[in-house]
């Protein structure tokens, strides 16, 4: 495959572009639908990190985000509701089921994003979103830079400017498994998250607003132990924001995750207050991904760098705003390494 291809073609006649870089013992395919990850390699291990699919259909008919960048606020507002400046908004009007979930059913993971810069070890992607797109006040430009680096890092920037107050929350969304690429599931594999409260949710996957210890709880990650929870004989079903800081910061290290057969770890780096972290429940049974693998749910796991959820609906939350002048701007790293 070339560095740079055409990987196929949206319903409404929009080239999607496919890229590649390599660096630092890694190699990685990039689509411009949604700036997603499509491939990840690490020098060594045989099956690819991520999960994803080899044709541009599949990321078109699939609700699971594979590899993608989401926003314009990542994960949920409460009924899609929120007030800013004094003005009432509302994202997706035609859907407020979804909660805002990821921006709304037309946020950025559905969009058709720009290459505006692509060297051998990196790619800047960049998207210019207009003023009361899916229900947001103000025009939004937004740039993701992946770049390849020593030792086995993915470096991921998120960068965004606006024209008006707004919400700018981003995210990136790759489901990793770092035994067999997804044949399998990843309750076996060892977490760590260092965070010492985390958001319970009620039955619309919206945070309650209490800010819970995780100590006592199965929400405990503190130490790094497998997935696998069982409650009354059934897995936890984890997919929840878990609180690293009040707000963001300089870069550190959130989570650390291990292969249960393979060795590989994965460090998250970020400066970002919160991650959510999700083991692909919801992942439909029998979905083919990359190399024809069998995909079914906790095929991969996300660690999700973001603002906390429903942060709009809730003042004592690290808070989404962006105000002309400012730059919102987030660093994350997956850093990899093959024991």
């Amino acid at each position: 495959m070339s560095e740079d291809e055409v990987f196929g073609v949206t319903n409404d006649g929009q080239a999607v572009r496919r890229v590649g870089i390599a660096g630092g013992g890694l190699s990685a395919k990039i689509i411009t639908l949604g700036a997603a990850v499509q491939h990840l390699r690490l020098h060594g291990h045989e099956a690819p990190l991520v999960l994803g699919f080899e044709r541009l259909q599949d990321y078109l008919a699939s609700a699971s985000y594979f590899g993608a960048t989401v926003g314009r606020h990542a994960n949920r507002i409460r009924d899609g509701r929120f007030v800013l400046d004094g003005v009432r908004c509302q994202i997706d009007a035609e859907h407020p089921e979804l909660n805002g979930l990821h921006g709304g059913s037309n946020g950025f993971s559905r969009r058709v994003w720009e290459v505006a810069e692509h060297a051998a070890e990196f790619v800047t992607l960049s998207l210019h979103d207009p003023d009361g797109s899916m229900g947001f006040p103000g025009a939004l430009d937004v740039r993701c830079t992946y770049r390849l680096k020593m030792p086995g890092t993915l470096a991921i920037e998120l960068t965004a400017v606006c024209d008006e107050p707004t919400l700018c929350n981003l995210a990136h969304h790759s489901y990793f498994n770092l035994d067999d690429g997804g044949n399998g599931n990843i309750l076996d594999h060892r977490v760590m998250i260092g965070a010492a409260a985390y958001l319970p949710v009620d039955g619309a996957m919206i945070p309650t607003g209490v800010v819970k210890p995780v100590e006592g709880t199965p929400f405990d990650f503190r130490q790094a132990r497998p997935v696998r929870m069982d409650a009354s004989g059934r897995q936890i079903d984890y997919d929840n924001n878990f609180c690293l800081a009040p707000a963001r910061g300089a870069l550190k290290q959130a989570a650390w995750v291990q292969g249960v057969s393979s060795g590989v770890e994965m460090e998250v780096w970020t400066t970002e207050p919160g991650v959510q972290f999700y083991i692909g429940q919801h992942i439909a049974p029998d979905t083919i991904g990359l190399g024809g693998r069998r995909y079914s749910p906790y095929a991969g796991l996300c660690l999700e760098p973001q603002t906390w959820p429903d942060s709009p609906n809730r003042p004592y939350f690290p808070q989404a705003v962006l105000l002309p002048g400012e730059e919102y701007r987030q660093i994350t790293e997956y850093r990899f390494r093959l024991e």
